[in-house]
Protein backbone atom coordinates (compact mmCIF):
# COMPACT_ATOMS: atom_id res chain seq x y z
CA UNK A 1 0.00 0.00 0.00
CA UNK A 2 1.24 3.27 -0.75
CA UNK A 3 0.59 6.84 -2.19
CA UNK A 4 -1.33 7.52 -5.24
CA UNK A 5 1.68 6.83 -7.02
CA UNK A 6 2.74 3.98 -5.71
CA UNK A 7 5.64 5.65 -3.34
CA UNK A 8 6.34 4.76 -0.30
CA UNK A 9 5.82 7.93 0.90
CA UNK A 10 3.30 10.05 1.15
CA UNK A 11 3.09 14.10 2.43
CA UNK A 12 0.96 14.96 4.95
CA UNK A 13 -1.29 18.36 4.52
CA UNK A 14 -1.50 19.52 7.90
CA UNK A 15 2.60 19.15 9.04
CA UNK A 16 4.01 19.34 5.56
CA UNK A 17 5.93 16.57 6.02
CA UNK A 18 6.37 13.69 3.63
CA UNK A 19 6.15 10.80 5.45
CA UNK A 20 6.43 6.38 4.93
CA UNK A 21 2.82 5.23 4.73
CA UNK A 22 3.32 3.37 7.53
CA UNK A 23 2.99 6.94 9.73
CA UNK A 24 -0.64 6.80 7.77
CA UNK A 25 -3.49 5.84 9.11
CA UNK A 26 -5.62 2.83 7.19
CA UNK A 27 -8.75 4.55 5.38
CA UNK A 28 -10.22 2.49 2.54
CA UNK A 29 -12.57 5.32 1.55
CA UNK A 30 -9.45 7.11 0.52
CA UNK A 31 -8.03 6.40 -2.95
CA UNK A 32 -4.73 5.57 -1.66
CA UNK A 33 -6.30 3.72 1.15
CA UNK A 34 -4.45 5.92 3.71
CA UNK A 35 -5.89 8.92 6.28
CA UNK A 36 -5.74 11.83 4.54
CA UNK A 37 -3.54 13.31 7.62
CA UNK A 38 -0.35 11.30 9.59
CA UNK A 39 -0.79 9.74 12.75
CA UNK A 40 0.93 12.43 14.68
CA UNK A 41 -1.42 15.33 13.44
CA UNK A 42 -4.42 13.15 13.17
CA UNK A 43 -3.76 12.43 17.13
CA UNK A 44 -3.08 16.31 17.54
CA UNK A 45 -5.96 16.75 15.94
CA UNK A 46 -8.60 14.76 17.94
CA UNK A 47 -6.95 15.94 21.18
CA UNK A 48 -7.47 19.76 20.10
CA UNK A 49 -11.62 18.64 18.81
CA UNK A 50 -11.70 16.60 22.35
CA UNK A 51 -11.04 19.89 24.26
CA UNK A 52 -13.06 22.33 22.31
CA UNK A 53 -16.07 19.94 23.16
CA UNK A 54 -15.05 20.10 26.67
CA UNK A 55 -14.77 23.52 26.98
CA UNK A 56 -18.15 24.11 25.33
CA UNK A 57 -19.41 21.92 28.00
CA UNK A 58 -17.98 24.26 30.70
CA UNK A 59 -15.30 21.52 31.24
CA UNK A 60 -11.57 21.76 31.06
CA UNK A 61 -8.64 19.25 30.03
CA UNK A 62 -5.87 18.15 31.86
CA UNK A 63 -2.61 18.24 29.68
CA UNK A 64 -0.36 15.29 29.40
CA UNK A 65 2.79 15.23 30.68
CA UNK A 66 5.53 13.02 29.44
CA UNK A 67 6.49 10.73 32.15
CA UNK A 68 9.73 9.03 32.51
CA UNK A 69 9.81 4.98 33.02
CA UNK A 70 9.38 3.60 36.30
CA UNK A 71 6.96 7.15 37.59
CA UNK A 72 3.58 7.64 37.61
CA UNK A 73 1.67 11.33 37.91
CA UNK A 74 -0.44 11.84 40.70
CA UNK A 75 -3.25 13.54 39.26
CA UNK A 76 -3.77 14.58 43.21
CA UNK A 77 -0.70 16.70 43.82
CA UNK A 78 0.22 17.04 40.17
CA UNK A 79 3.52 15.54 40.65
CA UNK A 80 5.54 12.91 38.95
CA UNK A 81 6.52 10.14 41.04
CA UNK A 82 9.02 6.99 40.98
CA UNK A 83 6.88 3.99 41.25
CA UNK A 84 8.20 3.63 44.82
CA UNK A 85 5.64 6.62 46.36
CA UNK A 86 2.75 4.68 45.29
CA UNK A 87 0.59 1.57 46.57
CA UNK A 88 0.23 -1.75 44.35
CA UNK A 89 -3.61 -2.04 43.22
CA UNK A 90 -3.89 -5.12 41.48
CA UNK A 91 -7.06 -4.32 39.61
CA UNK A 92 -5.66 -1.08 38.27
CA UNK A 93 -3.99 -1.26 34.78
CA UNK A 94 -0.36 -0.13 35.42
CA UNK A 95 -1.07 -1.93 39.16
CA UNK A 96 -0.52 0.86 41.33
CA UNK A 97 -3.60 3.29 43.21
CA UNK A 98 -4.26 6.08 40.77
CA UNK A 99 -3.42 8.66 44.09
CA UNK A 100 0.30 8.58 45.19
CA UNK A 101 0.92 7.55 49.37
CA UNK A 102 0.88 10.88 50.00
CA UNK A 103 -2.53 11.84 48.36
CA UNK A 104 -4.18 8.71 48.96
CA UNK A 105 -3.74 8.84 53.13
CA UNK A 106 -4.64 12.54 52.41
CA UNK A 107 -7.78 11.19 50.67
CA UNK A 108 -8.58 8.78 53.05
CA UNK A 109 -8.07 11.14 55.97
CA UNK A 110 -10.97 13.47 54.38
CA UNK A 111 -13.19 10.91 54.24
CA UNK A 112 -13.20 9.31 57.54
CA UNK A 113 -13.81 12.85 58.72
CA UNK A 114 -16.58 13.44 56.71
CA UNK A 115 -17.82 10.19 57.01
CA UNK A 116 -17.32 9.59 60.61
CA UNK A 117 -17.61 13.08 62.03
CA UNK A 118 -19.31 14.99 59.47
CA UNK A 119 -16.48 17.86 59.55
CA UNK A 120 -13.65 18.69 56.86
CA UNK A 121 -10.11 18.88 56.86
CA UNK A 122 -10.31 22.80 56.99
CA UNK A 123 -12.69 22.42 60.06
CA UNK A 124 -10.41 20.39 62.17
CA UNK A 125 -7.49 22.77 60.76
CA UNK A 126 -9.30 25.53 62.35
CA UNK A 127 -9.97 24.01 65.62
CA UNK A 128 -5.85 22.82 65.70
CA UNK A 129 -5.32 27.18 65.24
CA UNK A 130 -7.60 27.85 67.83
CA UNK A 131 -5.34 25.12 70.08
CA UNK A 132 -2.41 27.15 68.83
CA UNK A 133 -1.53 23.87 67.11
CA UNK A 134 -0.97 21.98 71.18
CA UNK A 135 -3.04 19.21 72.65
CA UNK A 136 -4.95 20.95 75.43
CA UNK A 137 -4.30 18.00 77.94
CA UNK A 138 -0.71 18.70 78.34
CA UNK A 139 -0.02 21.70 76.23
CA UNK A 140 3.25 20.40 75.07
CA UNK A 141 2.74 17.74 72.32
CA UNK A 142 0.98 18.86 68.64
CA UNK A 143 -2.16 18.51 68.28
CA UNK A 144 -2.58 15.45 65.79
CA UNK A 145 -5.21 13.12 66.60
CA UNK A 146 -9.12 14.41 66.65
CA UNK A 147 -10.68 13.41 69.77
CA UNK A 148 -14.70 12.48 70.32
CA UNK A 149 -17.49 12.08 73.21
CA UNK A 150 -17.61 8.45 72.10
CA UNK A 151 -21.26 8.60 73.70
CA UNK A 152 -22.67 11.23 71.26
CA UNK A 153 -19.68 11.31 68.72
CA UNK A 154 -19.23 15.07 69.03
CA UNK A 155 -15.62 16.19 68.36
CA UNK A 156 -14.12 17.77 71.48
CA UNK A 157 -10.75 18.47 70.36
CA UNK A 158 -7.46 17.48 68.55
CA UNK A 159 -5.02 15.86 71.23
CA UNK A 160 -1.66 14.55 70.93
CA UNK A 161 -1.30 10.46 69.78
CA UNK A 162 -0.59 10.01 73.90
CA UNK A 163 -3.33 11.73 75.66
CA UNK A 164 -5.66 11.07 73.03
CA UNK A 165 -4.96 7.25 74.18
CA UNK A 166 -4.81 7.81 77.98
CA UNK A 167 -8.07 8.92 77.68
CA UNK A 168 -9.37 5.74 76.39
CA UNK A 169 -7.45 3.61 78.50
CA UNK A 170 -9.30 5.03 81.21
CA UNK A 171 -11.84 4.61 79.53
CA UNK A 172 -13.42 8.38 79.09
CA UNK A 173 -14.22 8.47 82.88
CA UNK A 174 -13.72 12.03 84.47
CA UNK A 175 -14.31 10.11 87.90
CA UNK A 176 -11.00 7.60 87.20
CA UNK A 177 -9.10 10.87 86.06
CA UNK A 178 -9.68 12.43 88.90
CA UNK A 179 -8.66 9.52 91.45
CA UNK A 180 -5.45 8.99 89.38
CA UNK A 181 -4.86 13.20 89.52
CA UNK A 182 -5.47 12.71 93.43
CA UNK A 183 -3.20 9.77 93.62
CA UNK A 184 -0.12 11.03 92.05
CA UNK A 185 -0.43 14.33 94.12
CA UNK A 186 -0.15 12.62 97.54
CA UNK A 187 -3.37 11.52 98.07
CA UNK A 188 -2.84 7.80 97.85
CA UNK A 189 -5.91 5.05 97.90
CA UNK A 190 -6.43 3.04 100.86
CA UNK A 191 -9.58 1.91 102.18
CA UNK A 192 -11.03 2.86 105.06
CA UNK A 193 -12.07 0.35 107.91
CA UNK A 194 -15.32 1.13 109.36
CA UNK A 195 -16.12 -2.35 111.39
CA UNK A 196 -14.14 -5.92 111.44
CA UNK A 197 -13.68 -6.92 108.04
CA UNK A 198 -15.59 -4.12 106.40
CA UNK A 199 -14.07 -1.33 104.53
CA UNK A 200 -14.88 1.52 102.93
CA UNK A 201 -13.40 2.39 99.13
CA UNK A 202 -12.62 6.06 98.59
CA UNK A 203 -15.15 7.79 96.35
Amino acid sequence: MGGLSGSPYKRCPDCGEVKPVTEFRRNAANPDGLSFYCRACYSRRDRAGYRARQAKKGKTVRERVPVPDGHKRCPGCGETKPFSEWYRNRRSRDGYNTYCKKCHGARDARDYLRRAHKLTLDDIQQLVAQQRGLCPICLSAPAVQVDHDHATGAVRAVLCFTCNVGLGLFKDRPDVLRRAANYLEGDVWRPVRIAPGVYRVPS
